[in-house]
């Protein structure tokens, strides 16, 4: 998604670049525009942070602070709701905050007008889009679903314990081993999916602002404005749709786990239990 339509005015038809570029080489390793902007992003995302962190008061303040203030607690009710436990689901709050803040701000620095083909190095764009390269969102999905399958061994008590809950009977028997195998691989699968939506949905806008900046010509800057617009209410949606789905996939599991230790309990474990979350809230 970028604003390259300032010189993007060729009669041939519009600029559009699937695959990232090579613009430079470090120590042997090829560096991408898609790779470059994206560190570039990063450290502009991390100094924004760093910024608002300093900034924030306890009575409310406008503009940035805001919009940071607004995302933070809608992804940490967002996550709390996911949760049966409370208590675990405040240990992966930063996280998916993180996460959704990390795609957001990429996706919204992808529409600025010098990324893409408002900036040129022979005659290829400088920059490109990080969400808008299928191995920049691959790689968020890979992130990702390591920490989620991390965290859900661990709270699942086990590995072996996390992977009996693909198996809704004994994995001996022939039809829940197969039903079993397919969970599995289907679980598995949610890395493409994830990377595959937001860049996909990511390239699409990029498509469509390119396209309306070549039929505006000398006004494609109006002529693309409204798409821009809608691209980044697009880029909020997408956002919010990686960390949602990231989130429920550790939610499912987390709950069945909890679930399942709480039908292990004996009658004299429940008073028990019961008085030490009291004991814990009062003292809290």
């Amino acid at each position: 998604m970028n604003l390259g339509f300032l010189v993007n005015f060729a009669d041939t038809g519009p600029s559009v670049h699937i695959a990232p570029a090579h613009v430079l080489t470090i120590g042997g390793l090829t560096i991408t525009n898609s790779i470059l902007y994206g560190w570039i992003s990063a450290l502009v995302i991390i100094a924004l942070f760093i910024w608002t962190a300093r900034h924030i008061t306890i009575k409310p303040k406008g503009g940035f602070i805001q919009i940071v203030e607004v995302g933070a607690d809608f992804i940490t009710n967002m996550v709390m709701g996911a949760f049966d436990d409370k208590q675990r689901a405040r240990k992966y709050v930063p996280f998916f905050v993180t996460l959704f803040f990390f795609i957001l701000f990429n996706n919204w620095l992808g529409l600025l007008p010098f990324v893409g083909d408002g900036l040129q190095s022979s005659h290829l764009p400088l920059f490109r889009p990080f969400t808008g390269d299928l191995n920049a969102t691959l790689a968020i999905g890979v992130v990702t679903m390591i920490v989620v399958y991390v965290a859900s061994i661990r709270e699942s008590g086990g590995l072996r314990k996390y992977l009996g809950h693909f198996f809704m009977g004994s994995p001996f028997n022939p039809l829940y081993l197969l039903i079993g195998l397919l969970e599995m691989f289907t679980d598995l699968t949610r890395v493409l999916s994830l990377s595959l939506r937001l860049f996909l949905n990511i390239m699409i806008g990029e498509i469509v602002i390119a396209v309306f900046s070549f039929l505006g010509h000398i006004l494609a800057p109006l002529s693309a404005l409204p798409f821009t617009l809608l691209e980044m209410l697009v880029a909020a949606l997408q956002a919010y749709i990686f960390t949602i789905l990231a989130t429920m996939y550790l939610a499912i599991v987390v709950n069945h786990a909890s679930e399942h230790q709480l039908e292990h309990l004996t009658e004299d474990d429940v008073p028990e239990t019961i008085d030490s979350r009291t004991s814990r809230k009062v003292i809290g």
